[in-house]
């Protein structure tokens, strides 16, 4: 085949995916891969979504983009994880009711296996996320997790970031155009299929006819390739995922120098649940909720009442969805990306990282000899898996809740809206914990440490009781919980405010230079 890739859409994934297959494929070397990006200037970025996951610093890192930059440029934040409240019990019970999800794993020196010895009591009646790593502690103290004197892009402290979604498209925009990726500013009106049912090329309103040996469709929801014209069918999750809407506003600081949460804030409403997100100016907070169990008007009474008084007057956005996915995302030589591929609820930060997945698949699957159906299957196949595994993961938020006060909290437990997979999961996980045996790295984009942080954070109960006799290192558990909390006081001593690195890395960029 050739080597010209036409991404149609630009947005966080279509950006994302040209700067990845920039870098990768060459598209500056001799031999190398074309790469054009057309975008129209009629279609705004969706930018619902404004959290990430861990992955997005190698990916950015490989791209080439300067953390300093993105906190600049693209008003980012630090994310430490995600902060669930009212998840478990409904409001009023009295019982301490939040948990974080995460991103630090257990690092025991000595190789001991602490979440069995916390499940059978050795650090007392203490949450395993409070427990197991200082970043809870750390991050509950409003505490950054690096120092400005830390390269880009490496801390003691596991993150992603938050980002303003629009400014982030174009900082990667910049990048990906610094590789060598061509900007096409125009509205594709229409696709030409070949004979073969493959796409023969597309239609600009100003550039005329463009034509490429391997199209990208990042056209967000419209899926105007991959669905319109090649007809991919979308699976959705609605049996599973119950919410399909979501209102939005931008909500600015009551004052400049106000502290900035370093994870997402997610609270569990009557029919659905909110989320807060810090950036440096002003928080993004909204309210994802099932239109069958709520109507709009009362939906947007929730997050007015959840905002208070800092939302008065400010206008709201409403965006519609039906979670699902495409099973076949590669078809003939076209490949969706982003919201084209498939769109779950924003409840761990799980599109962009599907974009950053389809970008590495495709750099890594990339049929330079002419293997497209070869490429194809295996993308395919993968890309299904991985959608499958992510709603598993998503719906174990819903399906362990102790919630009962509302159609929609016993809806979503009910067993008939739980995938047999899930169900199969959860009765691995009666009598031991979510081991890295349970973990496929080539479609999880969730360790066992996400995995467990969910099921402990939500009350679920693994009963060790029958091998409780086969743990023999007590003392040395409780010596390791006893460590971790004085890392955990050393990091509240010695890491700057959340806000004071952000303003910090504005002024000078990280590193010691």
């Amino acid at each position: 085949m050739g080597k010209r890739i036409l991404i149609v859409g630009g947005g966080t994934a279509g950006w994302l995916t040209a700067g990845y297959l920039a870098r990768t494929l060459g598209a500056r070397s001799p031999g190398g891969i074309e790469i054009t990006l057309v975008e129209s200037a009629e279609i705004g970025i969706l930018g619902v979504g404004e959290g990430t996951f861990p992955t997005i610093r190698k990916t950015l890192r490989r791209i080439g983009v300067d953390e300093a930059i993105l906190v600049r440029e693209a008003s980012a934040t630090f994310k430490q994880g995600a902060r669930f409240a009212h998840w478990r019990f409904e409001p009023g019970r009295g019982q301490p009711d939040h948990y974080l999800h995460s991103f630090q794993m257990t690092q025991e020196p000595s190789g001991l296996d602490l979440l069995p010895y916390w499940l059978l009591g050795a650090a007392g009646d203490s949450e395993w996320s409070q427990v197991n790593t200082p970043q809870k502690i750390a991050a509950d103290a409003g505490r950054a997790p690096k120092l400005i004197s830390h390269p880009d892009y490496v801390a003691p402290l596991n993150y992603a970031y938050h980002f303003d979604a629009a400014k982030l498209a174009g900082v990667l925009r910049d990048a990906a155009t610094g590789l060598g990726v061509r900007h096409v500013v125009d509205t594709i009106d229409e696709v030409l299929l070949a004979e073969d049912g493959a796409i023969a090329g597309v239609r600009g309103r100003a550039f005329g006819l463009m034509k490429a040996d391997l199209y990208v469709d990042g056209t967000g929801f419209r899926a105007q390739l991959i669905g319109q014209a090649l007809k991919s069918p979308y699976k959705s999750c609605r049996p599973a995922l119950f919410c399909d809407s979501a209102l939005a506003m931008q909500v600015p600081y009551e004052r400049p120098d106000a502290p900035i949460a370093s994870y997402t804030i997610s609270t569990a409403q009557e029919a659905g649940w909110t989320w807060d997100i810090g950036l440096d100016s002003r928080r993004g907070v909204g309210h994802v909720f099932s239109s069958d169990h709520t109507d709009l008007d009362a939906a947007e009474r929730v997050l007015r009442d959840y905002v208070g008084k800092a939302g008065d007057g400010l206008d709201v956005r409403h965006i519609k969805f039906e979670a699902g996915y495409r099973e076949i995302n590669w078809v003939k030589n076209c490949v969706a990306i982003g919201l084209s591929s498939g769109f779950f609820e924003p409840l761990e930060a799980t599109g962009i990282v599907f974009a950053e997945v389809a970008a590495v698949m495709l750099a890594t699957l990339f049929p330079w000899g002419g293997e497209m159906e070869t490429a194809a299957r295996q993308y395919n196949d993968l890309m299904r898996r991985r959608y499958e595994r992510a709603l598993d993961f998503i719906k174990l938020h819903y399906c362990i809740s102790e919630r009962r006060d509302t159609a929609f909290w016993r809806d979503n437990v009910a067993a008939s809206t739980i995938p047999d997979s899930l169900h199969d999961l959860l009765d691995r996980w009666r009598f031991r914990p979510p081991d890295p045996i349970d973990i496929d790295p080539n479609v999880d984009i969730f360790t066992e440490a996400s995995w467990q942080y969910v099921l402990y954070g939500m009350g679920y109960r693994t009963d060790l009781s029958p091998k409780a006799g086969a743990y023999r290192y007590y003392d040395e558990a409780r010596a390791a919980f006893a460590d971790i909390r004085r890392q955990a006081d050393y990091a509240c001593r010695n890491l700057p405010t959340h806000r004071e690195l952000v303003e910090l890395a504005r002024r000078r960029g990280f590193g010691d230079g």
